[in-house]
């Protein structure tokens, strides 16, 4: 169905791919792999038409091809579901699905919109998700969103000839099991109309899921491996190109913490998020807040940055009380923010990578109004250097950066700030296990220079093998306290335990 032959692509002083060959059969579930900047976003650039290759050869059902645009490869029978999501919140479901495609509606420039509600319906029937098509699509769980993102790619069905090529994009980054095995089993379900390109840094979910594995590494394919029987160590090695340390989450670097407390909250509340929650974070200390999703622990957070007012209690920083929650007066406070949505809440896109990593202290880089990009872009070198960012330069786009490096962007702003409370919402989420190890590094050092890390983790696995204390909440209270010293940590069944 789609087929590369030595394709390339380059960007100033990148060469992205190098002679990929890659191919997909009919009704087959391809699984694409590697490391933050191994060339799996551009490749799928130029599958959907973002990107227009610069050498070699793109064929779809054998005939060579090229895309000047999405709309053309979507013309052509191929789609892809964003980790990111594309819907637009406030628009409704059915003007979502049927965004740019809307002229069947239309009749004399008026939209028929009980048609479009209907032709909606047959829509979401095919991911099986029941929701009225007029709602807002702001008012869907992320999952829901993931559902009508296929859906909406689905609708090339009555557009275009033949099966489709559905690529999907890290869709399984922020779901829980539940909803992870509902999108596998419709994947399953479609394969009798679709081929599909599944890229994902959960190894053991690429494996139970493709037919054929391709694994990148510097914009090459390194190697093809069949799904069945696959083992996600040698898959990692051929991404790294070197074995993974055994001591993954760094707990031979963990050091008790000292006495110094950061942050003490007593007794916080907010109506509908979270109840008398009371803890301690000390200089050194990585303290998890561990909880299905929706139990409280990211408000927690925001909270603690001043991106949300609780209605009782108090939080005291370094010794002094809050009484204005701003994020302007947790920066001045040494608070820094590593958002769960890097690129919403992180990055700003359009700006460098140096401008991104100055912007919480343009201050110290500014004369009279102007500002020191020499000082700039020495302290940016500094910490490419430190945290092995993957970037052309520090003058590059941030918002071209692979995902795992735009997240150590957003960790060296606050670093090189000098804040020393630092909040990681979910800081490895959709980001490769070599930029993990980096990221873990990281937080070690963070610790050994007195920071205070407050953690929500990726997977539990991450929580116990990081912190030194694990707070356990469920419906917005904390439940159970965990020591984690190394050698007697918590087993995954102690949270489960209590998370349910």
């Amino acid at each position: 169905m789609l087929e590369f032959r030595k394709v390339e692509k380059t960007f100033p002083g990148v060469r992205a791919l190098k002679g990929i060959d890659f191919n997909v059969q009919k009704g087959e579930v391809v699984g694409l792999v590697g490391e933050n900047g191994a060339g799996k976003s551009t490749l799928m650039k130029v599958i959907y038409g973002a990107y227009q290759h610069d050498g070699g050869e793109v064929l779809v059902n054998g005939k060579p091809t090229r895309f000047n645009n999405p709309r053309e490869a979507m013309l052509k029978g191929i789609g892809m579901v964003f980790q990111e999501q594309s819907l637009i919140p406030n628009l409704s479901v059915m003007e979502n699905i049927f965004l740019g495609f809307e002229q069947p509606f239309v009749r004399f420039g008026v939209i028929n919109w009980k048609r479009m509600a209907a032709a909606a319906k047959r829509q979401l029937a095919k991911v099986h998700l029941d929701v009225d098509p007029r709602t807002t699509t702001s008012k869907l769980s992320f999952a829901q969103r993931q559902m009508v993102e296929l859906a909406k790619v689905l609708t090339l069905e009555e557009r275009v000839k033949g099966d489709l090529v559905i690529l999907l994009d890290e869709p399984t980054s922020v779901l829980s099991k539940d909803e992870v095995q509902l999108l596998f089993k419709l994947v399953r379900e479609l394969r009798s109309r679709a081929a599909f390109i599944f890229v994902s840094h959960r190894l053991d979910e690429v494996i139970d899921i493709s037919d054929r594995i391709y694994v990148l590494k510097d914009g090459e394919v390194v190697d093809v491996v069949q799904g069945e029987g696959a083992k996600s160590e040698g898959i990692q090695h051929k991404m790294v190109g070197r074995e993974i340390s055994k001591e993954y989450y760094r707990e031979e670097k963990q050091r008790p913490y000292g006495a110094d407390v950061l942050v003490e909250a007593k007794g916080l509340g907010h109506k509908g998020k979270y109840e008398n929650i009371s803890f301690q974070l000390r200089r050194g200390e990585v303290l998890s807040l561990v909880g299905v999703e929706g139990a409280g622990g990211e408000e927690i957070m925001r909270t603690v940055f001043g991106l949300e007012r609780p209605d009782r209690g108090s939080l005291t920083i370094k010794g002094k009380k809050v009484r204005r929650f701003t994020p302007a007066n947790g920066v001045a406070c040494g608070v820094g923010y590593i958002p769960r949505e890097r690129k919403i809440e992180g990055i700003v896109a359009g700006m460098s990578v140096f401008e991104n990593m100055t912007l919480s202290q343009m201050a110290r880089y500014s004369v009279g109004g102007v500002m020191k990009r020499g000082a700039e872009r020495a302290t940016a070198q500094n910490w490419v250097k430190r945290l092995e960012i993957k970037t052309p330069s520090v003058d590059a786009s941030a918002g071209k950066l692979s995902g795992g490096n735009q997240q150590k962007v957003v960790i060296s702003k606050w670093r090189s700030a000098g804040s020393d409370i630092i909040l990681l919402d979910h800081p490895t989420r959709g980001v490769d296990v070599g930029a993990k190890e980096n990221i873990y590094e990281v937080v070690r050092e963070m610790c050994a220079d007195g920071c205070g890390v407050l953690l929500m983790a990726d997977t539990l696995e991450e929580a116990i093998g990081l912190s030194h204390t694990v707070a356990v909440i469920k419906d917005g209270e904390i439940q159970k306290w965990f020591d984690c010293k190394p050698g007697s940590k918590p087993s995954l069944f102690d949270l489960v335990h209590y998370m349910t």
